[in-house]
């Protein structure tokens, strides 16, 4: 039986009703954007320059990157072994994925294993092995002898897979150094610093970062359409083009990221 609407509500309560019920829609297509279980599809929504080249790079032409800029025989061979797990994991055979990925950790070093831990951890979260693809990301970021792009990179993939265990705070003290203007992770990692600001209530945080996003030409427009429509819920003004709303950039509306989701 529906519920009788409250007679003592006034109309401030139930702007703030609808406004906490469209940050709760905001935060789950968030969440549920950054568990995407297949690196091709994070570099994607997040549009991240420097490690989108390396991986879909690798992906797209056949290792020949990563086998160009090897100095050995067994590393050329890793990158072989690389893309063929890529592919496995795209094709959705995880399991023989595994066995491949396995072997890189095993024999390989630097670069190669951490890219094989990053695969191997986007497995475990696709098959709702939480903490275990959060132990994989940790160990990439934690590995002082691999090149800094992947180890930020785990760091907010690992940030991401807690997310709902972590307290904000925490949230913000790992990923603050990445949601910097400038920074190729700013949108993904000021994302869900924005987030964690509004589970604190800090509401006068998360609203001019989400504008900064929003205004970020060097984000994906998926991403900067959710930072704009949640600046404007936050009473922030993100755009600085009255046309721009009019060409296409309007966010989705809150019915729309439910209904992309169900």
């Amino acid at each position: 039986m529906a519920l009788r609407p409250d007679k003592n509500s006034t109309p401030e309560d139930q702007k703030e009703k609808r406004k906490a019920a469209e940050q709760d829609v905001f935060m789950r297509e968030v969440d549920d954007a950054l568990r995407q279980d297949e690196m091709s599809n994070f570099f994607k929504r997040f549009g991240i320059p420097v490690i989108a080249a390396i991986v879909i790079g690798l992906a797209a032409l056949g290792g020949y990157l990563w086998w160009q800029h090897s100095k050995t025989e067994s590393e050329g061979e890793r990158g072989e072994q690389l893309i063929v797990a890529i592919d496995r994991v795209e094709a959705g055979n995880l399991d023989s994925a595994q066995e491949q990925l396995a072997t890189i950790v095993a024999d390989g070093s630097g670069a190669s294993v951490a890219l094989a831990k990053l695969l191997q951890g986007g497995i475990a979260q696709r098959q709702d092995r939480t903490a275990d693809a959060a132990k994989l990301f940790a160990e990439v970021a934690a590995d002082a002898e691999v090149p800094e792009p992947f180890r930020d990179l785990a760091t907010i993939r690992e940030v991401s897979a807690q997310f709902d265990t972590l307290e904000p705070q925490a949230v913000v003290d790992r990923l603050k150094p990445l949601a910097t203007p400038g920074s190729p992770w700013f949108g993904a990692a000021g994302e869900l610093v924005g987030v964690a600001y509004l589970k604190q209530g800090k509401e006068d945080l998360a609203g001019p970062l989400f504008a900064q996003i929003a205004r970020d030409e060097n984000a994906p427009e998926t991403l900067r359409s959710r930072a704009r429509q949640m600046a404007g819920l936050l009473g922030v003004d993100a755009v600085d083009d009255p046309e721009e709303l009019a060409t296409g950039a309007r966010a989705p509306g809150v019915g729309q990221l439910v209904e992309k989701k169900n």
